[in-house]
């Protein structure tokens, strides 16, 4: 069933509803004087880290709470909405591997959201910036994160709550705490999906490197585009790379193809990040594989979140006859210039992951 996206969506509060909103929300009120201190007027120094919408400062209450609070805009009307859309969804769900929103501000021009504060930032920092540490996540580390990401993602699309699509799965948006336990943030483009819509048709948004085809190309959405997303971003956690930069690799070739060329060739091992050291090598490609799972070209191809937690967590062996080339953006954007393409969508052959129970 396919449902456009006009015809529902996440409910819009009048901004000067908040008060009865927030006690509703279980949030906390906080004024715009009370973050501005906690900042230090939103001093350069705390600045965390930079959205698409707004920054994220850490700041310190009078009473020694750490939280970081996410200024949004005063100029950008989508920015509004991304509040809305982040408050409305994310009140709704609990789980050790969502970020935790505390509370809101909406005073005058002023749209803040106040968060729980990770120790650790964003894993794109730990991992991908210029003054990465990921020479601290070792495989167990990592592997840990992979599957704390994917405990959320399977929350927030099999809970017992609303189906929500995140749309923005990537580094930036998976915050680390002390003990590097991942938190999935940034909600801001996130949708509900009602119980009995298979997919619905809407405005692309999300990070190129991560859109899945039938999404970028088509604008169709289900819970498979954050599974391309989650696959893309495994590759990442694996070899140390971004999916965004193709200098990385011979040819220009970006993370998913470069991946799949080694898997071609049997040599998925060059793929692993040299920092890792030590590391269980079965266990590492079958990561690589599950992702490759995930980034199917068909959306109907990936596997269901519970199943990529099963082939995360359990020694199976991996049905690799099922396994096609993954969807490829920049090569579907070719082909269209020159002649009609046909957009990987939908199937629903039943499809085997794994060849037989765990060893």
């Amino acid at each position: 069933m396919i449902f456009n996206l006009r015809c529902f969506g996440v409910r819009k509060k009048p901004l000067g509803d908040f008060a009865e909103f927030s006690t509703e929300k279980n949030l906390r009120l906080f004024s715009y004087n009370e973050l501005r201190s906690a900042t230090n007027n939103f001093c350069l120094s705390n600045k965390i880290g930079r959205g698409g919408f707004g920054s994220v400062y850490k700041g310190v209450l009078k009473n020694g709470t750490l939280m970081a609070i996410k200024v949004l805009s005063a100029q950008s009307k989508q920015g509004v909405n991304e509040f809305l859309t982040e408050i409305d969804v994310i009140t709704n769900v609990s789980h050790p591997n969502l970020v935790r929103l505390i509370g809101c501000c909406v005073q005058d021009t002023n749209r803040i959201l106040v968060y729980e504060y990770v120790e650790n930032k964003s894993l794109d920092h730990a991992l991908l910036g210029l003054n990465s540490e990921k020479y601290k996540l070792n495989w167990d580390i990592r592997s840990a994160i992979c599957i704390g990401i994917a405990k959320g993602l399977a929350y927030l699309h099999e809970g017992d709550g609303p189906q929500i699509v995140h749309r923005d799965i990537k580094a930036s948006n998976i915050l680390l705490d002390k003990n590097f336990l991942p938190k999935i943030g940034d909600f801001g483009l996130a949708k509900l999906f009602p119980d009995n819509v298979s997919h619905i048709v809407t405005q692309v948004a999300g990070t190129t490197g991560y859109l899945a085809p039938e999404y970028a190309m088509h604008g169709q959405l289900t819970k498979k585009a954050d599974i391309y997303s989650f696959g893309v971003l495994i590759l990442e956690i694996v070899s140390g790379k971004s999916s965004s930069k193709p200098y990385w690799f011979e040819n220009d070739k970006l993370l998913l193809e470069w991946t799949w060329e080694l898997y071609e060739e049997g040599n998925l091992s060059e793929l692993i990040d040299p920092v890792l050291g030590d590391y269980p090598q079965e266990e590492v490609l079958r990561y690589i594989k599950v992702a490759l799972f995930c980034t199917q070209a068909a959306a109907g191809r990936r596997p269901s979140m519970p199943q990529v937690l099963q082939m995360l967590c359990k020694p199976v062996i991996l049905n690799e006859k099922e396994l096609t080339k993954p969807g490829l953006i920049q090569e579907l954007k070719s082909n269209a210039s020159t002649s009609p393409v046909s957009i990987p969508g939908f199937t629903s052959s039943p499809l085997s992951f794994t060849e037989m129970f765990p060893r």
